[in-house]
């Protein structure tokens, strides 16, 4: 995309929106999220969060991100129902009300990370049955796992921060029945390998990646939130991954992460408030997200209209006129 449509869009980032019409909004940390009668209006905004805060705006990251959600949903709709009704905008996704299941899946098709709670921290102390999963010796840091994994997390449990939980404790703490859970995993698993495949097509790898299930109003199962995104994944350069894990090198990595790194080696890893995002690391997120668009999809990245909240009311009163 030419740097003027990236420039434009940081002189008119979608950071909140007001449609009163659409009913009660409430907000999360990245969407806004209207209830509309029987069914929630989901409006994805410019916002990028990392350390639980919100950093500043992404030129043209909702409509990737909304339009990545998708095409996800679709890529994987014969695998599991999903909420999707419709995206009357580029930054709009128009979906089924649901229950949503208390736990949010993470699955992972690599062993790696620092943090104290990251598996390849814990591996390379001498642990070798981690959140319940027995590991085999022998793994080195960034090594693709002989299978994907489940570690699942609460959805803000006692410290109002998400915690993480075995596969067992799920059901024996009662967040999920044990028939309804084990349909999750295969399910999830299902969709991260599906999701690896398509990933390889385009040059990259799908390291891991979080899930979000609920039941409709019948009772069945239902894939929620987002799927695949640089948001709520970890991807890396299929190209070089072999060669600068042979020589030790981190992978290139085609998400949020450079982002997080950014910010630690200014000195910023959480603590008090966070310092504006520059307008230079905001334009090249702003690329890495369209690229990762490109590639996933195969498509090319078509801009909104901007400014996005004109466009976006204009859109949605003419569907919810039409609906």
């Amino acid at each position: 995309m030419h740097e003027s449509h990236l420039l434009e869009s940081l002189r008119h980032p979608l950071t909140t929106t007001d449609f009163t019409f659409l009913g009660p909004k409430t907000s999360g940390k990245v969407r806004d999220i209207y209830t509309h009668n029987d069914q929630l209006v989901l409006i994805t905004t410019d916002r990028l969060s990392a350390f639980d805060r919100i950093l500043g705006a992404v030129p043209y990251k909702g409509q990737v991100l909304n339009q990545l959600a998708a095409f996800w949903f679709e890529q994987t709709s014969d695998l599991v129902a999903n909420h999707l009704i419709a995206t009357p905008d580029p930054n709009v996704t128009v979906v089924r009300r649901c229950r949503p299941l208390p736990v949010e899946v993470v699955v992972r098709g690599y062993i790696s990370g620092v943090t104290s709670t990251a598996l390849w921290y814990r591996y390379s102390q001498g642990e070798r049955n981690i959140y319940g999963i027995d590991f085999p010796d022998g793994l080195q840091k960034n090594d693709a796992l002989p299978t994907p994994i489940i570690t699942p997390t609460t959805k803000g449990g006692a410290t109002g921060h998400d915690e993480r939980i075995t596969n067992a404790e799920v059901v024996e703490k009662g967040l999920i029945e044990a028939g309804l859970w084990q349909q999750v995993c295969d399910v999830a698993i299902a969709i991260f390998q599906r999701g690896q495949e398509i990933a390889q097509k385009g040059g990259l790898i799908l390291v891991d990646t979080k899930y979000e299930f609920g039941l409709d109003e019948d009772g069945q199962l239902v894939l929620i939130d987002e799927v695949h995104t640089p948001d709520s994944s970890r991807f890396w350069v299929a190209g070089t991954y072999a060669q600068r894990h042979a020589t030790g090198e981190e992978p290139e990595n085609f998400d949020k992460e450079f982002i997080r790194l950014y910010y630690a080696a200014h000195g910023y890893r959480g603590e008090g408030e966070p310092f504006p995002m520059p307008e230079e690391l905001a334009l090249q997120a702003a690329e890495r997200y369209i690229q990762a668009y490109e590639l996933l999809t195969g498509e090319t990245f078509v801009p909104g209209e901007l400014p996005a909240g004109p466009r976006m009311e204009r859109n949605l009163r003419e569907y919810m006129h039409d609906a």
